[in-house]
């Protein structure tokens, strides 16, 4: 069971980085007024999910429980809170300092939607240390 976690945790780690890549393009294209950035990401991301869907067995693994259970927490990192804290955050600047930007805006929800992925990749390699700690410590006993 722990190695399908770990397989679980890989893929959530991975797809979040995958998207953490396409919010940082956008605003990246935001910025620079081309559209070449997001196209370049939203190809990556049309050729992963291509294969996972066309590839049996990346289908397989998948649909597992596991893997749709923290890719779910994996989005309640990079998208639920930091859109939350960007409503938030956004308000409070701008009422207590000046209008932002559209591309402020964005690069706000990028910072927070990376730190966010930050935060869960650092809480999977905790769990996982602390797994691995505990797992030696009762063959020790």
């Amino acid at each position: 069971m722990p190695r399908v976690r770990h397989y679980a945790d890989i893929v959530a780690i991975l797809a979040g980085l995958m998207w953490i890549v396409f919010f940082w393009s956008i605003g990246i294209s935001a910025s620079i007024d081309s559209v070449e950035p997001t196209l370049a990401a939203l190809l990556a991301l049309g050729t992963m999910v291509l294969v996972s869907f066309v590839h049996r067995p990346f289908r397989i693994h998948l649909s597992r429980y596991h893997v749709r259970k923290r890719r779910t927490e994996m989005w309640m990192h990079i998208l639920a809170l930091p859109m939350a804290l960007v409503l938030v955050l956004g308000v409070l600047i701008e009422t207590l300092f000046a209008p932002m930007s559209g591309q402020q805006k964005m690069l706000l929800f990028n910072v927070l939607a990376t730190a966010g992925w930050v935060v869960y990749v650092m809480t999977l390699v905790m769990k996982f240390i602390h797994h691995l700690w505990r797992k030696r410590r009762s063959r020790a006993e």
